[in-house]
């Protein structure tokens, strides 16, 4: 979990320590302070895309395998490069050649199953505008990407929409001590320390398309993509004076 000060009440190596105090604090005629643990999300609707992309071809041995796999993947580069697409925006994810295992030849006719001895899979992951996420899988899967069609969707601005999160999550921390004081009452006070958990983000696993018999005609329109709303929540652990 990643930990920030919040409003300038801790830096972040006394964090854990704030947090560890604030559950022990004891209860006494001295120790007038009220603790809150509350959540909050913020979201925003994306502006980045990462579309992954892949293919799988095969072969009736090795070298035919390869040689194949060869002119998939150079097709979709240069079909990518054409639409304009920066080389460091494209990342390689995976590349390998292997032979085929039997189950996977499982009612082919044994023909296929005779040109289908060894395969040679490769996948990207090509970072874009979320506007152009739809367009970037159109021409990678038309140029033989048939192993396609995830996206991640995210932020440019992801640790602002963190901040919202914390932020939001601190007022309603706030809120609900000053209620609480009013129940004793008191009125709140300052805000003496403050902590800020907020959940990682990890990789999402590709989730492919089916593997297209054969090329894409030029014709067919892009899939009909939108950007989805990229959230972020926060934990704050906060402390108050009461008065």
């Amino acid at each position: 979990m990643k930990r920030y000060a919040i409003g300038g009440v801790l830096v972040a190596g006394i964090l854990a320590a704030a947090v560890a105090q604030a559950q022990t604090i004891q209860v006494s005629k001295d120790n007038r302070t009220i603790s809150v643990t509350t959540s909050a999300t913020a979201s925003a609707e994306a502006d980045v895309a990462t579309v992954n992309i892949g293919f799988v071809s095969y072969g009736a041995d090795q070298q035919s395998a390869y040689a194949e796999g060869s002119k998939t993947s150079n097709a979709i580069a240069k079909a990518l490069a054409a639409e304009g697409v920066a080389k460091d925006a494209i990342q390689s994810e995976s590349q390998n050649i292997s032979g085929v295992q039997p189950y996977e030849l499982n009612n082919l006719t044994p023909e296929e199953k005779a040109q289908r001895k060894f395969k040679v899979q490769q996948s990207w992951s090509v970072k874009t505008a979320a506007d152009n996420a739809a367009k970037i899988l159109d021409v990678a899967v038309k140029a033989g990407a048939n192993q396609s069609g995830n996206i991640d969707w995210s932020v440019k601005s992801d640790d602002a929409l963190q901040a919202e999160a914390a932020s939001k999550a601190l007022a309603r921390a706030r809120s609900i001590a000053s209620q609480m004081a009013a129940g004793l009452g008191a009125k709140i006070g300052e805000l003496l320390y403050a902590s800020n958990q907020v959940q990682e983000i990890g990789p999402r696993p590709m989730m492919a398309m089916a593997k297209a018999a054969g090329p894409v005609a030029e014709n067919v329109q892009p899939l009909a993509i939108n950007p989805r709303k990229v959230e972020r929540s926060a934990t704050v652990h906060a402390v108050f004076a009461i008065e």
